[in-house]
């Protein structure tokens, strides 16, 4: 893992010590609500229905034990005793009291830890896969270059008021894990035919009440040049990117208005003044970073026979086994995922402290330290060794964090909605629980297969419907919660945007609306076909027709 150098920790303590003064001064009435508003969404701090609510980084999902340990910690003195996980690898606290942030920003300092960019008109939280560094498919660690792209953008002050957010993904698998194409600037990393590091780079990508998959503006590009190319983006961005409407403000409306090409070509012009100058990337640099993401300590498989033993004589650890653990790229380890989705009764990404402590301990236990958090807000342990994985699952499964739905309809991404945000139409929490209620047969799940559910409370879409097989958006009628639904949605190498079904459904609806799409893909489906492929073949009529029909 990356550690703090000297400008980090000087950097970070002294954006603390800022923001205490700048909390002072609001508490006192110095500074209008107003003019403090800018001020704490800089520091990841948001004013939601109850409380404010403050947004910890976690930069490309990548915690260590003593790092998850503070973040209980927080949990337990700060808010109500849980974190909820992010679509964008962030941790989230509903309950904050204002005198205590600077407090709470201070203590996260100690262990390498921020909530700076996580809000406001500038670069996001940089994000890759989960499994980067271990997964099988992988061309090459994309960390390196996340940690790079995060030191540059860091209160970079040519990019501190962009025209909106700003958010960039890195992927280097086969397979897209990190939803790439749904970002401003999504970047495969991967090797050409000469086995040097090049990056193919995407603009213009973004969900929110206008959806678009981004398009590809560069591809080949010398991995020395990422800094300065990216920084030509951004600076077409900043000077082009529309001002006068936040709803028209994303990148993704200035490369749909221009055409990619066009942008393409504006990227370009502005790159050849930045072209090899002071951002472009050295071995050493890259050397230097890349150093701290080296993985030391791997010991040699053992195999006494013990473990198939232990599937063949437990069903529900090989169920486990067989949907949240992936192979791992060295023999004898293995990579597991803890479902942050047990069923109606925790919402998506809600982790308690306990449990919190729990991972961290089964981190340095089971492995290296190391945690991940994923994009579709569950826990990762990366470097679980064969031979420990019976042990594990029966910690985890006295945790509440075993169950074994990764992928499937009930392994759903939602967001907080209008339980806690004041910018949501309608409830994504109750939704979720209704639908994990009525779907509650694993073995029925397990036999639908992949089937992805997203649920967002209003249009900004941070449950990121519009990719999921199934979305569910909630939207206001005449001051009612009603839900839309979409179908065909989904990210990776096929990402698509999924469609509107037709009209909204009350909220008492939604379970057997989802029932009755599930019911007619299990009557078309072929074989183990995915419901994505079966969508494609026979079209969404069918599934319109039998959500809209009269109940018997």
């Amino acid at each position: 893992m990356y550690q703090y150098d000297e400008y980090d920790r000087t950097l970070v303590s002294e954006r603390v010590a800022e923001f205490r003064d700048q909390v002072a001064r609001r508490l006192s009435g110095e500074l209008s609500e107003e003019e403090f508003l800018p001020l704490r969404l800089q520091n990841g701090l948001y004013m939601q229905k109850h409380a404010y609510m403050l947004r910890v980084a976690i930069p490309y999902g990548v915690l260590s034990s003593a790092q998850l340990r503070m973040l209980a910690h927080i949990a337990r003195k700060y808010d109500r005793g849980y974190g909820h996980f992010t679509t964008r690898q962030n941790i989230q606290y509903n309950w904050i009291k204002l005198e205590e942030a600077p407090d709470i920003l201070a203590e996260l300092a100690s262990v390498q830890m921020h909530a700076i960019q996580t809000s406001g008109n500038c670069v996001r939280n940089i994000t890759t896969e989960q499994f980067a560094g271990v997964a099988q498919d992988e061309l090459l660690d994309p960390r390196p270059l996340a940690e790079i792209l995060r030191q540059w953008s860091t209160l970079n002050p040519e990019f501190a008021f962009l025209p909106r957010k700003f958010k960039i993904a890195l992927s280097s698998s086969k397979e897209d894990r990190a939803a790439v194409r749904m970002h401003d600037v999504g970047i495969y990393v991967y090797r050409n035919d000469a086995g040097e590091k090049v990056l193919s780079v995407f603009a213009g990508g973004g969900l929110g009440r206008t959806p678009i998959l981004s398009s590809q503006i560069r591809d080949n590009l010398p991995w020395q040049h990422l800094l300065s190319y990216v920084e030509a983006i951004l600076r077409v961005y900043n000077r082009y990117g529309r001002r006068d409407n936040k709803y028209k403000a994303r990148i993704k409306i200035l490369v749909k208005a221009i055409g990619a090409e066009a942008f393409a070509a504006e990227v370009e012009a502005e790159w050849a003044y930045l072209k090899d100058g002071p951002a472009t990337l050295t071995e050493q640099e890259y050397e230097r970073v890349e150093h701290f993401f080296r993985q030391d300590g791997y010991e040699a498989s053992v195999d006494d026979g013990s473990f198939d033993v232990k599937i063949a004589g437990d069903k529900r650890f090989a169920q486990w086994l067989k949907r949240n653990v992936r192979a791992h790229k060295v023999p004898g380890y293995a990579t597991v995922t803890l479902s942050t989705k047990p069923g109606s009764a925790v919402p998506p990404g809600d982790v308690t402290a306990e449990q919190m402590d729990r991972i961290a301990e089964w981190g340095e236990l089971y492995g290296f330290g190391e945690i991940r958090i994923a994009h579709e807000q569950n826990v990762i342990l990366p470097d679980v060794r064969r031979q420990d994985l019976y042990d594990l699952w029966k910690h985890a499964v006295a945790a509440g964090l075993a169950t074994p739905n990764l992928g499937l309809l009930t392994d759903m991404i939602a967001c907080p909605g209008g339980d806690y945000c004041s910018l949501a139409n309608a409830r994504s929490l109750p939704i979720a629980a209704a639908i994990a209620e009525r779907f509650d047969d694993l073995d029925f799940l397990c036999d639908l297969g992949d089937l992805s559910l997203n649920i967002s409370g209003c249009i900004n879409a941070c449950g990121h419907h519009h990719m999921g097989n199934i979305g569910v958006l909630g939207v206001d009628k005449d001051g009612e919660e009603w839900y839309q639904v979409t179908i065909g949605g989904a990210q990776g190498n096929r990402s698509a945007l999924g469609k509107v079904i037709g009209p909204s459904f009350r909220a008492e609806e939604m379970p057997r609306v989802i029932e009755r799409i599930v019911e007619t893909f299990c009557l078309h489906r072929v074989q183990d076909e995915p419901f994505i492929d079966t969508l494609g073949r026979i079209g969404a009529e069918p599934f319109k027709a039998n959500v809209y029909r009269e109940a018997a």
